[in-house]
């Protein structure tokens, strides 16, 4: 309603709200509080506006959430046959084959939605040139991280989570993690970069060299999704499907 009528609009962690109304000695709470907290967060902070998703990526996002939750009932439903009795069983994997269809369905869906956008079919034609990166992940990012090809490399690496932050105190040095981000791109991420340590060269070679160098393989699979990213988001930037030397820049 906001968007609509024309006024800037910011969608920020609830949880960066209540820490910040902590921060300032506001322990209560009541929804004339949480307006002044909202009104003084947003004087004080003064968080980026970015536009809200267009119609067209909302309806990719919302058919693409469908479709994970699909994926979830599927393996929740294999899961419980392996050891449904005969009662259930067939019910069970009637239930499967409805799911199974209802998937097929949905993928139909996304690839409709990819299809009715110029923009997007060339995005997608740009991302699905990188080797490891295929069709979910390639919805995957244009439904949940517009941004991509629009912010630098440590921008999009921390809006999606995958950016190492420091633990320091004076001569202390902790470990650096990650934290925070959108979790559904860090998912999908993560099952495209285990695809490109073995067939994106730039990717293998990288997450080689980090596990001779004495890296653990978890922290080098995370490197290597924070690379990746960065691949991808210079190519939408670029506008230039991938190159190898284009990917060693990134």
């Amino acid at each position: 309603m906001l968007a609509a009528a024309g006024l800037p609009v910011v969608v920020v962690n609830p949880r960066q709200i209540r820490d910040f109304a902590r921060a300032a000695g506001r322990l209560a709470k009541t929804d004339t509080l949480d307006a002044q907290t909202l009104a003084h967060f947003a004087e004080v902070m003064r968080p980026p506006v970015r536009p809200l998703p267009d119609e067209q990526t909302q309806r990719l996002a919302a058919i693409l959430t469908r479709r994970r939750q699909l994926i979830e009932m599927l393996t929740a439903e294999n899961n419980r046959l392996a050891s449904a009795r005969s009662p259930v069983r067939k019910r069970v994997q009637a239930h499967i084959r409805w799911l199974e269809r209802e998937v097929t369905q949905t993928d139909d869906d996304l690839a409709q939605a990819i299809r009715e956008s110029p923009l997007w079919r060339e995005k997608e034609e740009l991302l699905r040139s990188v080797p490891g990166v295929g069709r979910v992940m390639t919805m995957t990012l244009l439904a949940n991280l517009p941004e991509l090809g629009t912010l630098s490399g440590k921008q999009i690496a921390a809006l999606a989570g995958v950016a190492p932050l420091n633990r320091d105190s004076g001569t202390w040095r902790g470990k650096r993690m990650v934290w925070g981000g959108r979790a559904q791109i860090r998912a999908a991420l993560y099952m495209a970069t285990l695809v490109a340590t073995r067939c994106n060269p730039v990717i293998r070679a990288f997450y080689r060299r980090l596990c001779a160098a004495g890296k653990a393989k978890k922290v080098a699979l995370m490197a290597c999704m924070r690379k990746l990213l960065l691949i991808l988001n210079a190519m939408l930037k670029q506008g230039t499907p991938w190159r190898s030397n284009l990917a060693h820049c990134a």
